[in-house]
């Protein structure tokens, strides 16, 4: 696997995706400058706690707590009190995939050098990664401010050989796993639990993971619709270049761009008669559009807080001060969730919007109702795509419901230390509910476009953009044509996954 380098330089969310996905390694940066850094925040520490120094949570107690005194002789113990009480999360666990990204967005973090920590902690981390050593870690229980205390603190415990970790799908005493690749459980100095633990990495790994499967639904939501367009014998010069160059949103006009490609509509139209499709169709680069055009302003923030030091108190070793602050407030990764959770959510209306038209025999033009592809006297009996339109609308309404913005719904907790809290972890947890549900939206519209053009190409010869019968033919492959009634939930199972491993090369 190609390694990605870990030493501060600046990290982009396919480097974490890719890691996530064990297309890529983790490498810690060996050069000596990098380490010298590392090295001068961990010694800068350890030289104020000589000098009897008071730094919040090395020698004073947590959150409110922090006007209690801790003894010198109890402060190497600090750190693992923390990750002990810490350890009250519920919920399912991360997925191996989200677990790995949660590594990799803390390592990084660390590794700016700010954080006071050693290089033995940085290749701990490291290690996990290598040996894909996987703490156990619940996804409820952050409100995303004093960052993912929570769920970090499994990460904690694991670095120092407690609690529990997949390893080849197996669950192992942490301890056993690190003996059996020869790694040694951490004893952490005394900043270094709250190094782990004080920072926004769950939020943003998983928002890293976010961000890649919405930009991959917007192109396959474009492609769909053109499939829809040609199924449902709609107007392909709604996409027109002259008329999208007049309201010059950027990612708007991208869509129009490539359905114009798909759909080759440099051609006369086949429906002069008809001038105006219905929204879901003639709209669709504007709803899509919406998702092209936050993209690059949601990488902005998540990368930006991928490559952030967001621990606190941050350590500068060079100008030889401790920084109390709140770079722990997950703020920009949650209004990143909450927006792009609601332009995805969109996706899966158009296409229920979509679907619905197709399959209603007033609406699609000459196709059958329901898109049945039986006849004669074994039409009566057959209710082609009756049940997953459906079922697309139960999953579009699960999804519109889930885009409630989590960012509001701040608490006071810990006796109101923490009395404004971001709520980000959660905001990126609804983001991927609403990716799933849309992506099974996404898998039901495939099976209908695939059925839609095999039913019109019944009626007359199709002449195909070479995209969409490449992409067709492809369909055609996993999805024989259904003529007589069939179970379809196999199919697509078989769909969805194949959005998620995206199977389908689109747009470059």
């Amino acid at each position: 696997m190609p390694p990605i380098l870990f030493d501060g330089r600046r990290l982009r969310i396919e480097d974490i995706c890719a890691l996530a996905r064990r297309e890529a390694s983790a490498e810690l940066g060996r050069d000596g400058d990098f380490e010298a850094r590392i090295e001068a925040g961990a010694d800068f520490v350890a030289r104020l706690l000589a000098e009897d120094g008071v730094i919040y949570g090395v020698t004073t107690g947590y959150g409110d707590s922090c006007t209690v005194a801790v003894p010198p002789a109890l402060v190497p113990e600090l750190p693992h009190h923390l990750y002990t009480y810490h350890g009250i999360g519920a919920g399912a666990l991360l997925t191996p995939t989200q677990t790995r990204a949660v590594l990799g967005a803390r390592l990084a973090s660390l590794c700016q050098g700010l954080s006071g920590v050693s290089l033995d902690l940085l290749r701990q981390i490291e290690c996990l990664l290598r040996h894909d050593i996987l703490p156990l870690i619940p996804s409820e229980g952050s409100v995303g401010a004093s960052g993912d205390l929570t769920p970090l603190s499994y990460l904690a415990a694991v670095l120092c050989g407690e609690r529990e970790v997949s390893v080849d799908g197996q669950t192992l005493p942490a301890a056993d796993a690190l003996r059996a690749v020869g790694a040694t459980p951490l004893r952490l100095r005394p900043k270094e639990g709250l190094a782990i633990m004080n920072g926004t990495a769950v939020m943003t790994g998983l928002a890293c993971l976010a961000f890649e499967r919405a930009e991959y639904l917007a192109h396959l939501a474009t492609r769909i619709t053109a499939m829809n367009v040609v199924a449902s014998a709609g107007n392909a010069h709604h996409f027109d270049e002259t008329l999208f160059a007049a309201k010059p949103h950027a990612g708007q006009q991208r869509v129009a761009q490539r359905l114009r490609g798909d759909l080759a509509s440099d051609r006369p139209s086949r429906n002069e008669e008809r001038l105006q499709d219905r929204y879901s169709l003639r709209c669709a680069p504007h709803v899509i559009g919406v998702v092209e055009d936050a993209l690059p302003w949601l990488r902005l923030l998540i990368e930006n807080e991928l490559n952030s030091a967001n621990d606190n108190p941050l350590i500068d070793p060079v100008g030889e001060r401790v920084l109390h602050g709140g770079h722990f407030y997950g703020g920009h990764i949650a209004m990143a969730m909450d927006t792009l959770k609601t332009a995805v959510a969109n996706l899966a209306d158009l296409l229920d919007r979509q679907l619905a038209l197709l399959v209603d025999a007033r609406y699609n033009h000459g196709l059958p109702a329901n898109l049945t592809g039986a006849s004669g006297e074994r039409a009566p009996i057959n209710h082609g795509l009756k049940a997953l339109q459906i079922s697309v609308s139960a999953w579009t309404a699960e999804a519109l419901k889930q885009t409630m913005p989590a960012s509001v719904f701040s608490r006071s907790t810990e006796c109101h230390n923490q009395d404004k809290v971001s709520m980000g972890t959660i905001a990126a947890r609804d983001a991927l509910r609403v990716l799933d549900l849309t992506e099974q939206v996404a898998a039901g519209l495939l099976i209908a476009c695939r059925q839609g053009l095999g039913l019109r190409e019944r009626l007359a010869p199709l002449t195909l953009s070479p995209a969409l019968a490449a992409m067709q033919s492809d369909l055609a492959a996993r999805l024989p044509l259904i003529v007589e009634d069939r179970a379809l939930d196999r199919e697509l199972g078989a769909l969805i996954e194949a959005i998620r491993a995206r199977d389908w090369s689109l747009y470059g």
